[in-house]
């Protein structure tokens, strides 16, 4: 894996999850601490692994989008997006 890149699982319940390789200084946006929060509150903090994400790929795949426009680490214009993050988790 690349220097200063980190693995995620991405796929909610019932869905093959697809693994992506992500910046690191993707925590430092809004979008991706919210995505982080929810995998706590849904799997808690003793996974094993990769970072496991409960949300669709299609709808991760969108919000690294946004983050790679704004600039990863930045956050800038966040607030903007029409995304729901919570429709991540729905099944």
């Amino acid at each position: 894996m690349k220097k200063g890149c980190m693995a995620i699982r991405v796929g909610c319940e019932g869905e093959e999850k697809q693994r992506f390789v992500v910046p690191v200084e993707y925590v430092n946006h809004p979008l991706f601490v919210g995505l982080l929060k929810e995998a706590e509150k849904e799997y808690g903090f003793e996974q094993k692994g990769p970072i496991a994400i409960p949300c669709h790929v299609e709808e991760f795949q969108q919000v690294r989008g946004i983050i790679d426009r704004d600039g990863a680490g930045h956050g800038h214009g966040h607030h903007h997006h029409a995304l729901h993050i919570p429709n991540c988790f729905k099944a």
